[in-house]
């Protein structure tokens, strides 16, 4: 509105542009949702490095499949990284626990490890009186060791007074990583010495994983398990690597991931069913494995050296360096772009549990199973860019890995970028901003190369007027957008055709 005018003379009045810029999201957040040494349990932690992995989720372990994966996810190349932690607990006894005093005593104080795990029985604590000057009776310092992964904390000046500002149970609820207050009633006398120490019992790494702790019962409504996700802001791709004895991952468990990451626009990578020895078994699973665009399955595992075997050489479940290297294309030449072919190296792998021939992959590769070759001169390599909905039979529109992904890409992206739209005036010149907005947001990515076509008309095309909101749409409050993009398919067949002249002579 203008100000209101009261003097002769000049007034300046700024008039808003319409102009809302939409920025592409991230297309490579993955999330990897496992069995883990230590770290918290059901609650998703966001990394971007295999350093914040190993200091708070304890790094690479013998007997889980998590570690290996997020180690070749960053190896080839991944970024960001949300980690849940799963635990399936064999008795109370797997959360260690330290006590000073014992029951009944006045000055009785137990910490609980901050999480379930063997790790906690590395745990020590010590207390001691040497506080601020003039502090009151109640005042401690607390002093608490990891000895396995020679780790301190030190918490100085807390107080078991129930007004006193620094509580300890607060101080350890807000700043350990190591401890958390046992529960019970707050003391009321000193520990009866200058100092004390108290060592940890129990703990233990629980059980196997089965789908209780993955998707089943209340996990969805409480947000654990894979819905431990819930609270994150963007995921693209969702891992689950194998946790069974056998190698495997529910099936129940795959489809339930399949139907959230449709929910949350991402995609699902699917190792191979470890029954998967063969190629005649890998066309036999391919055919009874389930479609669907927003995930993509990857043949055969993958043989690399084990940092906790000596360096020895043994298969792990290809998904983790399959993130990595599609986070590293995307970095490089953009979602748009196949995350396969010779610049689709596979970091870190020494070999194929089952090597592949040119024809056997292309009896997988028409059932939409994607396949690593031993390429030479380049070493192992991603030889496929199928989703699930990739098999010829089905004849799908998001048959390419990349089409798919650009378009969960560009559904996000303006999913976000129009926020802003809600409760406008719902007219002509609100149309015309969305067309400008949405337009300049596509022609970007026109410019970078991400669509089919020679000029922009070719590329795409965004609407939003009357025809697409009708009389009786604005009566209801509601605004259509229809945007179009021509996607860039891979080029899978390469056809060289070679010809032999006959009957050419030269002239003198």
């Amino acid at each position: 509105m203008p100000p209101t005018l009261t003097y002769p003379g000049v007034y300046v009045e700024e008039i808003p542009s319409g102009v809302h810029p939409i920025t592409g999201v991230a297309t490579s957040i993955t999330a990897f949702v496992g069995r883990a040494l230590r770290g918290p349990v059901d609650k998703a932690v966001t990394i971007t490095s295999l350093s914040d992995f190993e200091r708070i989720f304890g790094g690479v372990w013998t007997e889980s499949s998590l570690g290996y994966a997020v180690q070749d996810f960053y190896r080839n190349g991944g970024t960001t990284a949300v980690i849940v932690r799963v635990h399936k607990e064999h008795a109370a006894a797997d959360t260690a626990s330290l006590s000073f005093g014992s029951s009944g005593d006045a000055y009785l104080i137990e910490l609980d490890a901050a999480s379930p795990g063997a790790w906690g029985a590395s745990l020590e604590a010590a207390i001691d009186y040497d506080v601020a000057p003039g502090s009151d009776s109640s005042v401690f310092n607390l002093t608490v060791t990891d000895t396995g992964a020679n780790v301190t904390e030190v918490f100085r000046n807390v107080s078991y007074d129930p007004a006193s500002p620094r509580r300890f149970d607060h101080v350890l609820a807000s700043q350990s990583r190591l401890v958390v207050w046992g529960g019970g009633s707050l003391p009321t006398a000193h520990v009866p010495s200058a100092s004390a120490t108290a060592t940890a019992s129990n703990g233990g790494n629980g059980d196997d994983l089965d789908t209780t702790v993955f998707t089943g019962g209340t996990l969805r409504a409480d947000k654990k398990g894979l819905y431990a996700l819930e609270p994150v802001d963007l995921v693209n791709i969702i891992v689950i690597p194998p946790y069974t004895s056998g190698g495997e991952v529910d099936a129940s468990v795959l489809t339930d991931a399949v139907s959230y990451a449709v929910e949350r626009r991402a995609m699902v990578i699917v190792d191979p069913p470890a029954a998967w020895t063969s190629v005649a078994d890998a066309v036999t699973g391919a055919n009874n494995l389930f479609p669907s665009p927003n995930a993509a399955v990857y043949f055969p595992q993958i043989q690399e050296a084990d940092p906790l075997r000596g360096g020895q050489i043994g298969p792990v479940a290809p998904s983790g360096a399959v993130a990595g290297i599609w986070a590293r294309t995307d970095a490089t030449r953009g979602v748009w772009k196949a995350p396969a072919g010779l610049g689709a190296t596979v970091a870190g792998a020494a070999s194929l549990s089952v090597p592949l021939t040119d024809l056997e992959i292309g009896e997988l590769n028409p059932l939409g199973v994607n396949c690593f070759r031993n390429s030479p001169g380049a070493g192992i390599t991603v030889w496929g860019a199928r989703t699930r909905n990739g098999d010829d039979r089905l004849a799908d529109q998001w048959k390419y890995l990349p089409v798919r992904r650009t378009a969960l890409f560009l559904e996000e992206s303006l999913y976000r970028g129009t926020q802003w739209v809600v409760f406008e005036p719902n007219d002509a010149p609100l149309w015309a901003q969305i067309r400008l907005n949405i337009t300049s947001f596509m022609s970007t990515l026109f410019r970078q190369g991400a669509f089919a076509g020679t000029t922009p008309r070719d590329a795409f095309f965004v609407k939003c007027d009357s025809e697409t909101t009708t009389p009786d749409d604005v009566n209801n409050g509601v605004v259509n957008i229809v945007v179009g993009f021509a996607p860039l398919k891979p080029a899978e067949f390469v056809v060289i055709q070679l010809q032999q002249l006959a009957g050419q002579t030269g002239s003198a």
